[in-house]
């Protein structure tokens, strides 16, 4: 039963259309999952592909799918897929994403977008903030999983973001924390939790994590804020707010795709915005998904002076190269020794001319720690640089179970660390001893 109030209010925002998003809540949520180009093509994937399903119309590597499991099989362990909802792929679709753009995902944890955004800009960083740290841990563990080089985790406020970083980012996403009114057909307790003074306090949230934010994209980058609701209150009259204090912000078109399955922003009383309709609504009775709201801004104008904090990345000392230039010698087949820096008290690889702040929940990829005179690798180091491994340990799907598991398996080497790989794609390590690959997948990921 859908809350009194929240039916009053979709009434009065869906006129006659309302009927059909009520009925649109009797069917079951939609579900869909998105490949992951960093770790393998969409070309190869489709062809190994066991989950079926339609291919979504405005992603390019998204696709609906059905039935359970997905979360547990070794191609979502390896990093292959993304589980992520429909409409809210739409958001990181609507923008032409160039490679060597810089992205801040502000609002980032679980790493939907995060991810989504990363697969796009290999030349350049994505900076995946998350406020809360256990939420940070698990947006740290998804792009991990996903292969990621170029992507900095942070654990901080819109303020403290903002004084680190001025004019620096080409896109800022903002998927701000909302009042999940389009969450209500997957999750109960979003409709437990809804009222309508929560809807004012999100917006009232919103606009202050905006207005913090707002410094941090260069002139002429962009300025990408989404939500998962339907209130006026936190989309349009917000974004209205917004461009009336911003007069060097301005409201752009989404990308045609994302347009095509999405209805325009609403021009409510008072509202002065003139574009106002160029802001999209994702509905469950207009296209398969939940619920999203879209507006995209460009910023045109500035200071035109980039800021950034200084790097805690440190050289490692002449003691520590020897062993961890050993270690990845013996183990890669190629690297940037350039690229390996220390990080807290592991050793890191960042092949990226990016700060990385004091603070940073992780960078890059971490190598792993010093332990007395060996390096004891990081579960990262097999997921993102697998493909550079001098060993790597092919199984097919069955034998990947078995892995996950935490079974040992037989491998071709008597020694030396592996990267174990299905359909060619890394999923963890394993140690060699005698033609037997000791396990080394994480404890914490492996299924029961």
């Amino acid at each position: 039963m859908l809350p009194i109030d929240f039916t009053k209010r979709m009434k009065e925002l869906l006129g006659e259309e309302y009927g059909n998003f009520e009925a649109s809540y009797s069917e079951d949520p939609v579900r869909s999952f998105r490949i992951n180009t960093n770790k393998i093509s969409k070309e190869n994937f489709e062809k190994i592909n066991p989950f079926g399903g339609e291919k979504i119309p405005y992603a390019e590597n998204g696709f609906y799918f059905s039935g359970d499991g997905i979360g547990n099989h070794p191609y979502h362990h390896a990093g292959m897929i993304y589980i992520q909802e429909p409409s809210a792929m739409a958001a990181v679709e609507s923008v032409d994403i160039q490679p060597d753009w810089n992205i801040l995902d502000l609002c980032a944890s679980p790493g939907g977008k995060s991810t989504q955004a990363a697969s796009q800009n290999p030349d350049g960083v994505l900076v995946s903030n998350e406020i809360v740290p256990s939420r940070c841990k698990t947006l740290t563990g998804n792009i991990e999983r996903m292969g990621f080089q170029n992507v900095i985790t942070t654990c901080a406020d819109a303020k403290r973001i903002a004084a680190l970083y001025n004019e620096v980012f080409d896109l800022v996403v903002v998927d701000a924390p909302c009042s999940g009114e389009g969450m209500f057909r997957k999750d109960e307790n979003a409709q437990k939790e809804w009222s309508v003074e929560n809807v004012l306090h999100c917006a009232e949230r919103q606009r202050e994590i905006l207005d913090k934010i707002k410094t941090t994209v260069k002139p002429g980058g962009l300025l990408l804020y989404s939500t998962c609701t339907f209130s006026l209150e936190e989309n349009e009259k917000n974004i209205d707010w917004f461009l009336n204090e911003n007069d060097n912000f301005e409201l752009i078109e989404v990308n045609d795709s994302v347009k095509k399955f999405t209805a325009d922003g609403i021009r409510f009383d008072g509202c002065n915005e003139k574009n106002i309709s160029r802001c999209r609504r994702f509905y469950p009775h207009v296209a398969k998904g939940e619920g999203q709201f879209i507006a995209l801004m460009k910023k045109t104008d500035g200071i035109g002076i980039e800021e950034f904090p200084p790097s805690a990345l440190k050289d490692i000392s002449k003691k520590e190269k020897k062993i961890v230039f050993d270690f990845l010698d013996e183990t890669l087949e190629s690297y940037n020794k350039n690229a390996v820096k220390k990080y807290k008290d592991n050793y890191v690889y960042f092949d990226y001319d990016f700060p990385v702040p004091i603070g940073a929940f992780s960078c890059g990829v971490t190598i792993g720690s010093l332990q007395k005179n060996y390096i004891k690798p990081h579960h990262q180091f097999f997921s993102a640089m697998g493909k550079m491994f001098k060993q790597k340990i092919e199984l097919t799907p069955e034998q990947a179970k078995k892995y996950i598991h935490g079974e040992t398996v037989d491998c071709g080497f008597d020694k030396g660390w592996c990267t174990v790989t299905v359909n060619g794609c890394p999923i963890g390590g394993a140690k060699a001893v005698k033609k037997t690959a000791k396990n080394h997948y994480p404890k914490g990921l492996r299924t029961l």
